[in-house]
């Protein structure tokens, strides 16, 4: 074995109160592996999914997490990172994985990727599923350089992707938020515009030009509404938020049972990293608590607050799970 760690699972269905840590070995990496001692753990709202009331108790306890930062301990023999290379010291992001919210995970070597210096593990831990959701989002609409597209929620971490790389793209956005997150949808590029009652019109009166599509990671009522009033061409339409509602209107669902969506989020992550490391991407932070302040930081994962990602940072860290006396702090 490579050694211990700390990991937090959840023991039953809920919220905050459903997560425990435990100890647990670290195996040791096999060809096509890789063993990462994790400095930065990045919280997503798939992670309240995955641990929500109502599911089959067989299936606990639940690792939970999908995505770190850290810097590798070792590898398996003959192992490359999917970014190619790879030595124990580099500092890697890697996404997809099983079990993030761990102080040392092995991985497959196909979900590792060399981090971006620009930026710090809390950030490069929140980077992916974002980033290629957003991406995903851009390519199903079909949205181009010179057109203008609606985006409901473009306060939230995907809609805050959606802006940096549509703006890199020369696609203007109209983003729905409310009137307290003005300023950051309009930081990103974004034209802002407030939900609620008469959001067509105000997205008119800001469009003049016309909306091309529609993007909606809210899943509300008004986002399914809206975006078919303004957008003719339903194809044009993608919601990560609403499943239901897109099969019976005919517009466009993408997420975990799109069987589109996980190759396509696979082929771009490398490009999404490619626009972290030159700069045009970045991740704004809204919080970042110690890993044994896990169920804290889950509880404001779950609960409204400021824009911006949330992640557990691990203080205490090691160049091998088996020297516990190294120390480096974010």
């Amino acid at each position: 074995m490579s050694g211990k760690a700390r990991k937090w699972m959840a023991v039953q269905f809920g919220g905050p109160e459903a997560l425990r840590s435990i100890e647990v070995d670290v195996p040791e990496p096999g060809p096509g592996h890789v063993t990462i001692a994790v400095r930065g753990v990045g919280m997503n709202p798939a992670d309240a999914k995955h641990i929500a009331p109502g599911q089959d108790p067989g299936l606990l306890p639940l690792s939970i997490g999908f995505e770190v930062a850290g810097v590798v301990t070792a590898l398996g023999p003959g192992t490359e990172f999917a970014s190619g290379g790879g030595a124990v010291g580099d500092e890697v992001v890697a996404s997809q994985v099983t079990g993030g919210y761990a102080t040392a995970i092995t991985a497959r070597a196909s979900s590792v990727f060399a981090k971006p210096a620009a930026l710090s593990f809390p950030q490069a831990a929140n980077l992916l599923l974002a980033g290629t959701t957003a991406a995903e989002l851009l390519h199903r609409s079909g949205a181009r350089a010179g057109e203008t597209v609606l985006l409901h929620g473009a306060a939230g971490a995907v809609g805050n992707s959606v802006l940096q790389q549509a703006r890199l793209l020369g696609i203007r956005v109209v983003g729905t938020a409310s009137r307290a997150n003005f300023g950051f949808v309009a930081q990103f590029g974004g034209t802002p515009v407030e939900y609620g009652t008469g959001l067509p019109d105000r997205v008119r009166a800001a469009a003049t030009e016309g909306i091309a599509a529609a993007l909606d990671t809210v899943g509300s009522r008004e986002a399914g509404d809206v975006s078919l009033a303004l957008v003719a061409d339903r194809s044009r339409v993608v919601t990560i938020a609403d499943a239901p509602r897109a099969q019976a209107d005919g517009y466009v669902f993408i997420g975990a049972s799109n069987p589109e969506s996980g190759p396509f989020r696979a082929r771009a992550r490398s490009r999404v990293l490619d626009l972290a490391r030159r700069g045009g991407l970045v991740v704004p932070m809204a919080a970042t608590f110690p890993f044994e302040d896990a169920p804290a930081a889950f509880k404001l994962l779950t609960s409204p607050h400021p824009p911006g990602k949330i992640a557990l940072v691990n203080q205490t860290w090691s160049t091998r799970p088996d020297q516990r006396e190294a120390r480096s702090r974010t």
